[in-house]
């Protein structure tokens, strides 16, 4: 297949080509999947309905908008990346989202859900009046319970919008949907009497379709969809309704988006798909595949791991200590399973509450939950809790409520790229009063933490611990049965040495570790990355000729910055460097991969840590010269 134009041939294909095309997509897409990881199930469940769009939509004239990456790479096929799509997410290849710089035919980037409806009304509105290019928006049912989403969904009949909305419902975001709009879509779907009806007098209705007649048509087919169906959501907020649709059935979609492509008014067009089509392992588990590592494309056999992950150890430590106190609850937005939520609302169902992809929604029920007494626990991924920073100043930090937020996959998180590292959190978090920030350098701190936090009472007012998306060495039940009150404040020595401290949190702490190991320093555990350990940095400025800090974060505003400040207030002397992620957007690649390309592995962090101690040797001989 000729790279670029295979898009182009979707028009001059049997029905029996299709065929054949979608199964060699799906195979190229599991293949694929299985050797890089990536999003398996959601991909494979929109193999016939992007087929289906571009026979009828054009990808060059027609603004066609993705919601997220997560419904897309039968997209990415056809529009020119058939034969670099074995990159997917590796380092220096395609993107596993959609990317502007990637391809003119990704006309809006985008990683976090909510946002298709959004940008194309206001690429719709950016376009010259009378112009003959459809908007398309093709959304989850995921995404559509979002905020930004219904928000968009609001203003589409003020702004006189003519978008065609695509509605890819498979009944699930990443997990199984919750909320009052996924059952009223599990209503629609099994509204098949309406579907029989719908066809049979669609065509006499458009064949009636004269000046005269327009109002009552509007009205026929609105009385015959309020009797069948009833009130209709969508149609309520002014789009022409039209589903549900088969989302498998190529035919049958081509000739409805053919029948709404011309009209200047606003369609949503309810397709219902499978995930996980066509691969019995991902229809069978579509969560678990969801979002997936290596594994076998024959069997679906997972390549295990012998390392246990931080999200584990939370769900675990958070299950253990819900046992002791029935304060303790978990908040998540649609992501019990990726957080660890999951092994608690297992043993405790009524204390997890899953709220669907609402991050602002969950940082305002949470402080609703804690003016009551409760010990609300908020999992969240560091790249969507910046989707509720008002919320945790308004509604949690300014009323100093005693809400826990814990903060996963801080840091790299590798090959989802810049739309899901978690770089921002440090600084943002630390810039607010009245908020506690914990970075975890072990599986073991990690469950210290949260059992001094929710245990022993130490949870007071707002407090953030974040830690990375990575696995270490260790037994899950071994770590949650040790786990033990411990200083949350104090900063603690790890390795003695001379001239040099070396300040690390977190996931640094490991690293640099060996690297101060080798370059006879002295490092310490930063813990509390705010408030800062005054006592033990102001011991440091007596002691050390040179301070240097290492966070897994943004350098502007993180954890460097406050310590340099405090050193400035006191007038330090010495050289203070901070090592971190420059002002940049990292790409996507292994985790290992992007913290190398950083200086922030092993290797990285010793010849910077080298570099600063010549800086030393010469600073001291020019004072020793003056």
């Amino acid at each position: 297949m000729e790279q670029g134009l295979l898009w182009k041939r979707l028009g001059s294909m049997g029905s029996r080509e299709l065929t054949v095309l979608a199964s060699e997509l799906r195979r190229i897409i599991t293949e694929t999947v299985a050797a890089n990881g990536g999003h398996l199930s959601s991909n494979l469940g929109t193999v016939e309905l992007t087929i289906a769009l571009y026979r009828v939509f054009d990808p060059e004239s027609d603004c066609i908008i993705w919601d997220t990456g997560h419904q897309a790479y039968t997209h990415k096929l056809l529009t020119g990346r058939y034969d670099s799509f074995q990159s997917l997410r590796r380092l220096n290849g395609i993107s596993g989202f959609l990317r502007r710089s990637e391809s003119p035919f990704d006309v809006f980037g985008a990683g976090h859900v909510g946002t298709a409806i959004a940008a194309g009304l206001g690429i719709e509105a950016a376009l010259q009046k009378g112009a003959r290019q459809s908007v398309v928006a093709i959304v989850g049912d995921g995404a559509m319970t979002s905020g930004s989403s219904l928000e968009a969904l609001n203003q589409i009949d003020h702004l006189k919008s003519s978008i065609k909305v695509v509605l890819n419902d498979n009944g699930m975001s990443i997990s199984k949907n919750v909320g009052r709009l996924a059952c009223v879509l599990n209503e629609m779907r099994l509204k098949r009497l309406y579907r029989s009806i719908k066809g049979d007098v669609k065509d006499t209705l458009e064949l009636m379709r004269l000046d005269g007649l327009e109002s009552v048509i509007s009205r026929l087919k609105t009385g015959i969809k309020q009797t069948i169906l009833g009130a209709n959501l969508f149609e309520d907020m002014g789009l022409n309704y039209i589903g549900p649709v088969d989302g498998h059935d190529i035919k049958e979609m081509e000739s409805v988006f053919a029948a709404v492509k011309d009209f200047t008014e606003p369609f949503l067009i309810h397709v219902v798909t499978n995930k996980g089509r066509g691969v019995y392992y991902a229809e069978r588990d579509s969560v678990t595949f969801h979002s997936i590592g290596s594994f076998d494309p024959e069997t679906g056999e997972i390549h295990a791991s012998n390392q246990t992950s931080y999200s584990e150890v939370f769900g675990e430590t958070m299950t253990a200590i819900a046992e002791k106190d029935s304060r303790v609850c978990g908040v998540t937005a649609a992501m019990p399973d990726g957080t660890g939520l999951s092994i608690m609302s297992r043993k405790f169902p009524e204390r997890v509450h899953d709220l669907g992809i609402t991050e602002q929604l969950c940082a305002t029920y949470a402080a609703g939950m804690a003016t009551q007494g409760m010990k609300p626990v908020f999992a969240v991924y560091s790249t969507f809790l910046q989707r509720a920073f008002d919320q945790v100043i308004h509604d949690i930090c300014i009323q100093r409520l005693p809400v826990l937020l814990c903060v996963d996959r801080a840091g790299i998180v590798g090959n989802d790229g810049p739309t899901h590292n978690g770089v921002f959190d440090i600084a943002f978090l630390s810039m607010i009063p009245n908020m506690t920030v914990l970075c975890p350098s072990s599986l073991q701190d990690l469950a210290d933490i949260l059992y001094t936090l929710l245990v022993c009472e130490e949870l007071k007012g707002p407090v953030a611990v974040r830690y990375p998306r990575c696995q270490e060495s260790g037994d899950a039940a071994s770590i949650v049965s040790m786990m033990k009150r411990i200083n949350l404040r104090t900063w603690n020595k790890l390795v003695d040495g001379k001239e040099i401290a070396v300040l690390a949190t977190g996931s640094m702490v490991a690293p640099a570790v060996k690297a101060g190991t080798d370059e006879e320093t002295a490092v310490f555990d930063c813990r509390s990355v705010k408030p800062l350990d005054e006592r033990t940095l102001l011991s440091l400025a007596r002691n050390f000729d040179a301070i240097v800090t290492i966070e897994e974060g943004i350098l502007h505003g993180g954890f460097g910055s406050s310590v340099t400040m405090a050193l400035n207030e006191i007038a330090y002397k010495g050289i203070v460097r901070n090592i971190g992620i420059d002002d940049c957007f990292s790409d996507h690649g292994s985790r290992n991969e992007i913290l190398s390309l950083l200086s922030l592995d092993y290797s990285g962090l010793r010849r910077q840590i080298r570099n600063i101690r010549g800086e030393l040797c010469a600073h001291n001989h020019r004072i020793r010269k003056d």
